[in-house]
């Protein structure tokens, strides 16, 4: 069976996954700024690529290099008004980022409920999924990262936080780490409020931040380990 490359272009890092006969062979990621190295890193060569793509146009033209010299022909994935089972609801659906929509549509290859889609990484998407695969509309919020630092640089006295979550923060370390954590959770668990009621309703968890909100996440949940590429390579099988 024929080799597929994956490869989501976020914020921070690429992440690339090669699929053949609809299993995952190989997962892995790298700094953007060795983007165009990716042929280099692969453990087998595959007979074609998919992608997204939100870091810009640098990182776009070094996936480009990347899949001409693997001799791959690279399809981009970007968001519709439907694909794969999933409706797009977005007022302009082409203006959803081609992340969030790859990820819903790897949601819903997972899952055939209702469910609440969190991608969490430079910065958090929180996106509602109904029972029929119909994108209702979703949240963009600072990643965790990304709002310990804005306090950090924002700020003339408060640190570069490295604190633990408490119930009862008592130092300010802790208290930003806390704070931090509780503002996401608190918009996931209101916007899953949406979905009460719905038999099978799922929150589904991706990206670098999943393992710190799930352990403080009430409500039902799993940790995904990359939505994005499952949902590329659900447009691949689809092609």
């Amino acid at each position: 069976m024929s080799i597929v490359l994956c490869v989501d272009c976020g914020n921070t890092r690429l992440k690339w996954g090669l699929r053949q006969s609809g299993a995952w062979t190989a997962q892995d990621a790298l700094p953007l700024a060795e983007a165009e190295s990716l042929d280099e890193v692969l453990p087998a060569k595959p007979e074609r690529v998919v992608a997204c793509n939100v870091a810009g146009p640098h990182v776009a033209q070094a996936l480009v290099l990347a899949a001409d010299r693997l001799h791959a022909p690279l399809a981009w994935v970007h968001a519709h008004g439907r694909q794969c089972g999933v409706t797009n609801r977005y007022d302009t659906p082409t203006q959803l980022g081609a992340d969030r929509w790859a990820a819903l549509i790897g949601a819903r290859s997972l899952h055939s409920g209702p469910c609440l889609v969190v991608n969490s990484g430079t910065a958090t998407t929180v996106d509602l999924l109904d029972g029929d695969g119909i994108f209702q509309g979703g949240l963009i919020l600072p990643g965790l990262a990304l709002m310990r630092r804005t306090l950090a640089t924002g700020t003339a006295g408060l640190p570069h936080a490295a604190g633990t979550y408490r119930n009862l923060p008592r130092n300010t370390d802790d208290a930003i780490v806390t704070g931090c954590l509780d503002a996401t959770l608190g918009a996931i668990e209101r916007f899953y409020r949406q979905l009460d009621g719905n038999e099978n309703a799922l929150c589904l968890l991706s990206g670098g931040g999943a393992d710190e909100l799930a352990p403080h996440l009430a409500l039902e949940h799993r940790v995904v380990a990359n939505l994005v590429l499952e949902g590329l390579a659900t447009v691949a099988a689809d092609r």
